[in-house]
């Protein structure tokens, strides 16, 4: 008889490290070697150890490590100390046991005395996990009644210490050089009411967060609102009194927010442009948001709609080249040229026998399985002449049901434009996530009206371009002047 493969799981939770003598890792190999040396035909093949990693789910590397050891058929058996080192969860718990079964692989907790091999033994397994389900919840609303009792004792709980504050002995203590910069946001705040201003003295006297780059008009609007800066605790929608020092005065404080109340717009604007939510800034990788400016001309005011690069929204010009682009202009030019390419069928052939035949594509996983899914020009046809005719629909609603189910992505720099098609088809999902690119359409639309530099980005219509996925934007794009 040869000698059972044995993989030794050992797993201690960050709330149980305190009892290192009985609950460490090393004392459950321990006691789980010692079974083993008392078994006829059992070897350890190896030890995976997760320290330090909850039972709550199953994102822990040492059990991904066993498991994908146990799919290459390297282990016969799996013995853990108890059943809730290996999970705490009954649904987890049964989606292990299913793929240690499947692969002829037995469990066994060494002190409860069961191995799933059995009807008694799985009968007990489920006993013993429903209890771990049970002290696991237990533990959970224990610790949130702690840190509620913390709370209103004013001590301050978890997450990111505040800015202007460090912690000692898990307590907040002031520290004087980031509580001056909070001081200075409150007072040239209620002195400006403008967080923009605030922003621009900041940087100008290189009063910076804590990663040395500037605080963004975002972390300053929420630092305004923040109640610990009056010694107080905010947890759960409620407010304690704290124990730690003030920064600025209840007065202060009272007067930035309702300075901040007054200066809320009670108008929203409506917002007429395609694309909201998915044009993405090529150069810093940012969401490019909806925005618009106001310019008087002739008395009149006249309204411009932008896609702002959030990086420069955040804080300044400086952060991006990109900037803003006209709604108006990238709205009309992606729609207009994806109807150009809808009604080419030659490229359209081209393309797609590209995608679904180049051996050699830079993007892993573009290729598609040939026996199961291939994309088809039909399909893409179809997708593009839907999005051509968006335009027309009434509603910004209808608008946006058919442009989120066919666009997934817009990435806009000033020489190109790339469009990430939502490719749904029988058997296509697993093609790089069911989206195509639509690769250099442009280039094939506008064949003859191109400037030299854009030639020189067009002039590989084959693997090159598929690979980079761009469509190449005609210069002038941009708005003409800053919004």
């Amino acid at each position: 008889m040869h000698n059972l493969k044995v993989a030794i799981y050992t797993r201690v939770s960050t709330d149980t490290q305190a009892d290192k003598e009985f609950n460490s890792c090393e004392a459950q190999e321990q006691k789980i070697r010692s079974f083993v040396s008392s078994q006829e035909n059992m070897a350890v093949y190896k030890v995976y150890s997760d320290q330090g990693y909850t039972g709550a789910n199953t994102d822990r590397p040492a059990l991904m490590e066993m498991l994908n050891d146990i799919q290459n058929s390297k282990i016969d058996l799996v013995l853990a100390y108890k059943i809730d080192r290996l999970t705490r969860a009954p649904k987890d718990f049964y989606q292990l046991i299913e793929i240690f079964e499947q692969h002829k692989v037995t469990f066994i907790s060494v002190t409860e005395r069961f191995d799933t091999s059995t009807p008694s033994g799985r009968l007990l397994r489920n006993i013993m996990l429903t209890f771990a389900q049970f002290e696991r919840e237990l533990i959970s609303e224990r610790t949130r009644d702690k840190m509620l009792e913390r709370a209103k004792k004013g001590f301050w709980n978890s997450g990111h210490t505040p800015f202007g504050y460090k912690r000692e002995n898990k307590r907040l203590i002031i520290e004087p050089k980031e509580a001056y910069i909070v001081k200075t946001i409150f007072e040239t705040y209620l002195s400006t009411g403008s967080t923009a201003k605030v922003y621009k003295r900041l940087k100008a006297d290189s009063l910076f967060n804590r990663h040395g780059i500037p605080i963004s008009h975002e972390e300053i609007r929420k630092l305004l609102m923040r109640a610990v800066y009056i010694g107080q605790i905010e947890y759960k929608g409620s407010i304690y009194q704290g124990i730690h020092d003030p920064i600025i005065s209840k007065e202060l404080f009272e007067a930035a927010q309702k300075l901040r109340k007054e200066r809320v717009k009670k108008s929203k604007v409506f917002n007429y442009s395609l694309f909201s939510g998915i044009v993405r800034c090529k150069e810093c990788g940012s969401i490019m948001s909806a925005c618009f400016s106001n310019k008087i001309k002739e008395t009149r005011r006249i309204r411009y709609f932008y896609y702002r690069c959030s990086s420069v929204t955040k804080r300044d010009n400086s952060f991006c080249d990109t900037r803003h682009v006209s709604s108006d202009r990238l709205d009309s030019f992606v729609i207009d040229n994806l109807n150009k390419i809808s009604r080419n069928p030659q490229y359209l052939e081209s393309l797609i026998f590209t995608l679904n035949y180049q051996q050699d594509g830079c993007q892993t996983g573009i290729e598609p399985e040939r026996s199961t899914s291939s994309y088809k020009p039909e399909r893409l046809k179809e997708i593009l002449q839907n999005i051509a005719v968006v335009p027309k629909f009434k509603t910004k609603t209808e608008k946006e049901i058919v442009i989120q189910k066919h666009i997934k992505q817009i990435n806009y720099s000033k020489e190109a434009i790339e469009v990430v098609i939502n490719y749904s088809d029988c058997g296509a999902e697993n093609l790089n996530g069911g989206s195509l690119p639509a690769a250099g359409v442009w280039a094939a639309a506008n064949a003859g009206r191109r400037t030299p530099s854009q030639k020189r980005k067009t002039a590989d219509l084959g693997k090159s371009t598929v690979c980079s996925n761009f469509l190449v934007a005609p210069r002038g794009i941009e708005p003409r002047s800053s919004a």
